[in-house]
Formats: structure tokens, sequence, C-alpha cells
């Protein structure tokens, strides 16, 4: 199964909103197939009234990554298996597009996209693929973004655990941040050491 694949779809889903920022790019239809990718199905069976059901299982899946992040491991995995029990997936043995040298199916686990709107469908991908990726990489893997205002979510796959951006930009901007900081303090320093300097050599001289 394609790990990485379905559990991206949480990770799209939650990155529509940018709450600190007051925006929110999950206003339309349009938005919603989108998210699906112009291969599914179910992209097609999406209405105006999936936008509305779309915000609150984004609120529900971005509830997992800020738990995670919190180091709220258990309570991550609460949150998800609510969402696993309210939207259940249908998984079916697949060879679509896959063949090997022989011309005969790469047989792999598909998660099925039938169910009774499309709000459901994305939601039991999304949960199911977290969940793959939870229980095979950990619950420390689900991360927020560190370059405040973002708080984007990410799935960390590097080596050694050491992710803390959603992405080299917002990487870049957090270095860029903490050298300017680094900067002023240095010059806060500097300035604060001359004033004693200063003050020292007053003080010596009106004792003479």
């Amino acid at each position: 199964m394609e790990l990485a694949y379905y559990s991206d779809y949480a990770v799209r889903l939650v990155n529509t909103e940018e709450p600190a920022r007051g925006k929110d790019s999950l206003t339309s239809v349009e938005v919603i197939r989108e998210l699906f990718g112009a291969a599914s199905q179910m992209a097609r069976r999406a209405n105006d009234s999936d936008v509305t059901r779309f915000r609150s299982v984004r609120a529900r899946l971005r509830a997992v990554f800020t738990a995670a992040d919190e180091g709220d491991h258990t309570g991550a995995v609460d949150l998800l298996n609510s969402l696993l029990l309210e939207f259940p997936v249908s998984p079916q043995i697949s060879g679509h597009d896959y063949l090997d040298e022989d011309g005969r199916p790469r047989w792999h686990m598909h998660l099925a996209d039938h169910p009774s709107n499309a709000t459901a469908g994305y939601a039991a991908i999304a949960a199911m693929g977290l969940a793959f990726h939870l229980t095979a990489f950990g619950a420390d893997r689900l991360g927020l973004c560190q370059a405040a205002p973002c708080r984007n979510a990410y799935l960390d796959t590097s080596t050694n655990r050491s992710r803390r951006y959603c992405s080299d930009r917002c990487a870049t901007r957090a270095n860029v941040a903490a050298y300017r900081a680094r900067k002023r303090l240095e010059a806060e320093a500097e300035r604060t050491g001359l004033t004693a300097e200063s003050s020292q050599e007053t003080t010596v001289a009106g004792e003479r």
C-alpha cells in the first residue's frame, strides 16, 4: 500500500487553512476536487455541502497533528481512532497501473473510495493513511511547522527525526530570523559592555 500517498491526504487537507494568518483556501467544490486529485472518481461526487463537512474533518485532523506535536501521543492516537471508527475504509486488492516484466499485475492493497459521500471517502483515506504512517514510524513523526506563524502540518521522513519545518522556505525563514536575533543580542551585549566600560572610566576619573 502506498503509505506516503495516502497519508499525504491528511496533510493536504490540514494545510488548506492557516489559522495564525486567518487564511482558508477551502472555499469551494473545486478546491475539494483538487485535494482528491484528477484521477479520483470520488472527486466528481463532491458538491457544495462537502465544503462544510471537509472543514469539520480538517479540524479533527489538525487536532491529531497538534497533539502529536505537543508530545501527547496517546491523545493523538485516540483522536485518530475516533476518525477511523467514524470513517471506515474498504480495502481492496488491486493491480491497476502496476505490471511486472511479464505483463502480470503487481498486486497491492488499495483503499477503495466508494462511501456515501465525498467527505466520508476523503476522511477514510486520510485517516487510514495517517494511521499507517503513525504505526510504522511513530507519533513523533507527525508535526506542525515551527516557523511561526506558519504551523502547517508535515510528516517527518528524515532519517534522524530532525524535521521541524513544513518546507525549505520556512526552514530558511526561521534560520534567517534566528541569525538576526543572534546579531541583535550580540549588538546589545556589545553596546551594554561599552556603556559599562565608559561608566567605569568616568568613575575612575572622578576619584582622581
